[in-house]
């Protein structure tokens, strides 16, 4: 969230008082859309990674305070436990070269951050899931120290009441509980923003939804929690458990959970912030001194401080956006679908693919949203985190027979989608040799049905045929990962298994 909070106690005024502002934040932010204030288009991305730490053993190094000293940069933050930072990288305009300088500046950040980790005999690595975590890591003793994290589980934990239930039945099968959402800190992530108009707010967001089942499938990277193999994006079903407000009784009513992949086709973005006061009651009810509609009847304009943290509570897959730049409104489309990792050129490759074949989705005359049912788009998602590359999924048949088909993942990127992503990404003006290069990552990943899912998964059974203990094998695993991550070759180009030892003599 970002947000500066003081830990502290709420009462049932201060939640009065919140929903209360949070009406007039509704209404400042619908007097803005109607007397178009918001800033210009302005083709603009911005990227942000979570990290984790480890150490020669492939293990979690609670130690992400002491690093950010060393590295002593704004780039980086903490995040919510103590072995995970996050990178931040400022908005860049999509077109021209624009994937190419991202590659080296995150390379350049990323090589410093790890050098300075190294100091502390550890070091970084783009990962979805560790696969080292241990329950015992992931506990709220190990959650980073910065107040709004403490006061954010605190809340969590007193709406829901009780242990959270964690049961995620894939591969393998796990489950246990947790008295904290520190499991979430699991959960890294790449999140993709784009700045859009408001009138094209709501096809940007459908587009978004109808692809992140394909993201998913090409882009899984979280195959193991806690020793298990689980789905091959475990990220989505931990997050949403971890962070479950909901006693089984709310379940069983159909109380919308706080992470969720939504249920609707929306036709603007004051739909999703409605949403938001509709369903889900205040976690940190903290209130400023602004009042949103005198801003406005005044001729300023409104940070809508309510809204904008009361939306970072509700987590969406992909998820709007209000922010102020240069004195100026604007939206956002924030995409939280895919994990970190595994290299610059993956999260690269992904970066593009994303922001090409959302452009060219949204500017289809027959939009898929209009073909395809949401029920199916939401299914996708999740047939998507269980089976990674290897999914199915439902998608509009071409031609004039209407209707939806069952495709394979593999074949709808390769036929469908990366040929609307490549004119997406001409759209935007991204030179033919970026758009080329990373969009060639995704084609040779469905060409040879390889993600960091499937060679982790791959990497970690051939550790286990060679006699290694599942732990030492999840260690080796996540050691060899690192190795490779530095070289900086994409995923589909890395031997599976480990390296065999070098003869002495």
């Amino acid at each position: 969230m970002g947000e500066k909070v003081a830990a502290g106690r709420f009462d049932l005024s201060d939640r009065q008082h919140y929903r209360d502002k949070l009406r007039r934040c509704l209404a400042g932010l619908e007097r803005l859309l109607e007397e178009k204030r918001f800033d210009r288009p302005r083709n603009l991305m911005g990227l942000e990674i979570e990290l984790n730490l480890l150490g020669a053993d492939g293990m979690p190094r609670m130690l992400n305070a002491q690093v950010l000293e060393r590295i002593a940069s704004r780039d980086f933050q903490t995040e919510l436990a103590m072995f995970n930072l996050e990178v931040n990288i400022a908005p860049h305009r999509l077109g021209g070269r624009v994937f190419d300088r991202l590659a080296e500046e995150l390379r350049t950040s990323l090589a410093y951050a790890d050098r300075k980790a190294g100091e502390l005999d550890a070091g970084i690595v783009m990962i979805g899931i560790l696969p080292t975590l241990d329950r015992d890591d992931l506990v709220s003793s190990n959650l980073s120290a910065v107040d709004r994290y403490t006061l954010l589980n605190d809340q969590i934990v007193a709406a829901r009441g009780e242990d959270f239930a964690l049961d995620i039945d894939g591969v393998e099968h796990l489950t246990c509980t947790s008295k904290s959402i520190a499991p979430e800190a699991a959960c890294t992530s790449v999140q993709l923003h784009l700045q859009v108009t408001p009138g094209r707010f709501a096809d940007v967001w459908n587009a978004a939804q109808a692809v992140a089942a394909a993201q998913i499938a090409v882009g899984a990277n979280s195959p193991f929690l806690f020793g298990r193999e689980l789905w091959r994006e475990s990220r989505p079903p931990l997050f949403q458990q971890s962070t479950d407000t909901r006693p089984p009784e709310l379940q069983a009513q159909g109380v919308r959970p706080r992470t969720w992949f939504g249920e609707r086709w929306i036709s603007s973005a004051f739909d999703l912030f409605e949403e938001n006061l509709r369903y889900y009651p205040a976690l940190l009810p903290i209130c400023d001194d602004e009042d949103p509609l005198d801003v406005l009847d005044a001729g300023g304009i409104p940070s809508l401080g309510e809204l904008v943290l009361h939306n970072g509570t509700v987590y969406r897959w992909n998820r709007p956006v209000y922010g102020i730049a240069d004195g100026r409104p604007h939206l956002r489309v924030e995409n939280r679908v895919l994990p970190a990792g595994p290299t610059v050129t993956d999260v690269l490759a992904n970066a593009a693919f994303y922001y090409g074949v959302v452009r060219a989705l949204a500017e289809e005359s027959r939009p898929v949203w209009t073909r395809l049912p949401f029920e199916a788009a939401a299914a996708n998602f999740d047939a998507a985190c269980r089976y990674g590359i290897d999914a199915r999924l439902e998608w509009p048949r071409r031609g004039r027979l209407g209707g939806t088909t069952e495709v394979d993942a593999v074949g709808l990127v390769r036929d469908e989608l990366l040929p609307l992503a490549e004119a997406g990404l001409d759209a935007w003006g991204v030179e033919p040799a970026d758009r080329d290069l990373y969009l060639g990552v995704i084609d040779e990943r469905c060409r040879r049905r390889t993600n960091g899912a499937s060679w982790q998964s791959a990497t970690f059974h051939r550790a286990l045929e060679k006699g290694l203990s599942r732990e030492a094998a999840l260690a080796a695993t996540t050691r060899r990962y690192r190795e490779l991550t530095l070289l900086g070759e994409p995923v589909h180009t890395w031997p599976v298994g480990l390296p065999e030892p070098v003869p002495l003599g």
